[in-house]
């Protein structure tokens, strides 16, 4: 399992950060439904379409026209699930499934309709009964952490079914996908840590947080919630996010550039999703990482914003080290951010901008255009045949509008608001330290470390022009107060 530097200090940190007390969270148990979704949440979705509410019946319509959210459909587990090249590939199959799950839990909370719960049900139970192992070259990580964290989703909607096979679905999800994940964060597939790109860690993050809260282990989300904020590889938040520029953007709060930025769009855009993903669900057994570190995530979001608007933004150069320990190395350098598609559409938006804007009523203008452009937000298979247009679960205008948060704390839809207390601020304002490496284990024999493309990025802000890191990060910074 993830052996994370500072553990201790990430357990006690995720009581620190607390905004609130989760119910449970103080027994051992966390709080369910809480990973996505809260009990408010689903009790919210429900009242407003069936009130009428707009823009909640937009994005129920888009639910009910997927092909996915219909009772009835029919599993097709596998005993292996294989991602990547040389393999049998067809985890095509699983995605699919595990949207349908999703879907149809979440149609289920909005209607009503024990239809749509039996059908998840079954979708689920039947991969529990089937899957041994998630295979395949380096990408069986993107398959761990990407599936991994959408199956608990789906599961946690479902949990308290009374034919769903909870105890078996924990033990698949955490020996199958959790471990995985957690080996991913620890070795990297016994490549040098900058390696793989933001989105990689960031999807193994959110499978070892989501199993952690699924499956009631405070230690798993202790490792996740310290390794979001200390983490040696690129998805750690100073990582993913190296430079923020104070005096750029309309809200005061700056923008911050994101490492993947300088790759391609459609990875800068599955990364904010996924930390957006990572937050939220945090958010709900009370950790507050949205505004970790001076919300630095809003930061990054908003420079995404702009830049996948057409907008010009700031770029500092910067280099990373790839390849294997001990083996074949190189780097790479990037001094531009890419080129963007403005009609290239997520539904990654509508939970992030919610979040800033109406439960903390804060400003976010780059990232509240581009959520109403995304608007109606659709889902698994409303974005293409292909496992990119799979890796959000979407549905966040139905899923995630919510009221603005009213004077006495509350969210005016019942839904619950999380201040960060003085303690969890001066704890965000000092957690500058660099992580420590991961461990140097090499992977399996024989393994490739798959290609992460042209235009390698990697940075990390510190106070030095040129500053060399462990595991073989470099920045090259411009000099002047706009960096930092």
């Amino acid at each position: 399992m993830m052996k994370a530097s500072g553990l201790a200090a990430g357990i006690a940190a995720v009581g620190a950060a607390a905004p609130a007390v989760a119910a449970g969270a103080g027994t051992g148990a966390f709080a369910h439904p809480g990973l996505l979704h809260t009990r408010t949440d689903l009790d919210r979705m429900a009242a407003k379409v069936k009130a009428g509410a707009a823009p909640y019946t937009a994005g129920f319509a888009r639910l009910t026209a997927n092909r996915h959210a219909q009772s009835g459909w029919q599993a097709r587990p596998q005993a292996v699930v294989y991602r990547g090249s040389g393999t049998p590939e067809n985890y095509t199959i699983l995605y699919n499934d595990i949207h349908a799950a999703y879907q149809n839990a979440l149609r289920y909370h909005v209607t009503g309709d024990s239809a749509y719960a039996d059908t998840a049900v079954a979708v689920l139970n039947a991969w529990s009964a089937t899957l041994t192992a998630v295979d395949g070259s380096a990408d069986r990580f993107l398959a761990a952490g990407l599936y991994g964290y959408q199956f608990a989703n789906a599961a946690e909607l479902v949990r308290d079914h009374g034919d769903f096979e909870l105890a078996r679905f924990q033990e698949m999800l955490a020996g199958k996908f959790g471990a995985t994940s957690d080996d991913f964060l620890v070795r990297h597939n016994g490549a040098v840590v900058s390696n793989y790109w933001t989105n990689w860690d960031l999807a193994n993050m959110a499978c070892v947080l989501a199993t952690g809260i699924f499956c009631d282990d405070r230690a798993q989300v202790a490792r996740a919630v310290d390794y979001f904020k200390h983490g040696a590889g690129l998805g750690s938040i100073r990582n993913a996010i190296p430079v923020v520029y104070d005096d750029e953007g309309t809200d005061g709060g700056g923008l911050g550039e994101w490492l993947e930025a300088g790759r391609d769009q459609g990875h800068a855009l599955l990364g904010v999703g996924l930390m957006g993903t990572f937050c939220e669900m945090a958010w709900n057994q009370g950790i507050d990482l949205y505004g970790y570190d001076d919300s630095r995530f809003l930061k990054g979001a908003q420079y995404v914003a702009k830049w996948s608007l057409g907008g010009q933004v700031p770029f500092t150069a910067n280099t990373r080290r790839k390849g294997a320990i001990g083996g074949w190395s190189g780097s790479e350098t990037v001094t531009a951010a890419a080129g963007v598609d403005p009609s290239m559409i997520r539904p990654v938006w509508a939970m992030i901008a919610n979040h800033y804007t109406k439960r903390r009523g804060m400003s976010a203008t780059y990232v509240t255009r581009i959520a109403a452009k995304a608007a109606p937000e659709g889902g698994g298979g409303d974005y293409g045949p292909n496992s990119g247009g799979y890796d959000q679960l979407g549905f966040g205008t139905l899923a995630f509008t919510r009221d603005r948060v009213s004077e006495g704390g509350g969210d005016a839809a019942g839904g619950r608001t999380a201040s960060p207390s003085p303690t969890a601020s001066a704890s965000a304002s000092t957690a500058a330290s660099a992580p420590a490496p991961s461990p140097s284990a090499m992977g399996r024999g024989g393994d490739d470390l798959a290609a992460t493309g042209s235009g390698g990025v990697v940075g990390w802000a510190a106070a030095t022009g040129v500053t060399a890191l462990a595991g073989g990060l470099l920045l090259l910074r411009r000099r002047g107060r706009r960096a930092r």
